[in-house]
C-alpha cells in the first residue's frame, strides 16, 4: 500500500483522489492558516505552478493539532488560501496527522517514523508512491535541497 491507495476527503467535498498522482512526484504538506509559517503557501504556489507540467502535485493538508491554528471550516479555509495566497493547488479536508486519529495518509507517510513536529512537515513522494525525502516544517518550499529532491525524481 502506498499513499495512492488512500482515500481523503476534499476540502470542498468530495474525494480527493490520490491514486491520480500515481506517477508522479507529490509534496504533501499539512498546513495551518494561523501559524508563523502561514507564508510558506505562497512557496507551496509558486512551486506548484513552476514543475506541475512535468509531473509535479503540491497536496496541502489542513491540520488543528497544533496550537490550534487551523480552527476554520473547509469554507473558511479555502477562502483564506485563495484570498491570501492564490492557492490552486488542491487542498484536503481538515485531519489529524498525530495520534490515536492520525489519517490513513499520514499512517503511509509516517510509517515506523517519528510524529509530525509542526505545521508546514513536508513528505516529497516518489512516483512510485514510496516516501523519498522528510523536511522539517521551517524547510522552505524553496530549499535547495527540497528542490533538488524534486527535480531528481521528475519523470524525464
Amino acid at each position: 500500500m502506498t499513499i495512492f491507495d488512500v482515500s481523503i476527503g476534499a476540502l470542498t467535498g468530495g474525494a480527493t483522489e490520490l491514486d491520480r498522482y500515481r506517477g508522479s512526484v507529490v509534496l504533501v504538506v499539512n498546513v495551518a492558516s494561523r501559524c508563523g509559517l502561514t507564508p510558506q503557501y505562497a512557496e507551496l504556489q509558486n512551486l506548484w505552478e513552476r514543475y506541475r507540467d512535468r509531473g509535479f502535485a503540491v497536496v496541502g493538508v489542513p491540520c488543528d493539532q497544533f496550537g490550534g491554528q487551523e480552527p476554520g471550516t473547509a469554507d473558511e479555509i479555502q477562502e483564506f488560501c485563495r484570498t491570501n495566497y492564490g492557492v490552486t493547488f488542491p487542498v484536503t479536508e481538515k485531519v489529524e496527522v498525530n495520534g490515536p486519529g492520525r489519517h490513513p495518509l499520514y499512517r503511509e507517510l509516517v510509517g515506523a517514523g517519528d510524529d509530525i513536529q509542526w505545521n508546514f512537515e513536508k513528505f516529497v513522494v516518489a512516483p512510485d508512491g514510496t516516501v523519498a525525502a522528510r523536511f522539517a516544517p521551517g524547510t522552505a518550499p524553496d530549499d535547495s535541497e527540497l528542490i533538488a529532491t524534486i527535480e531528481k525524481l521528475l519523470p524525464h
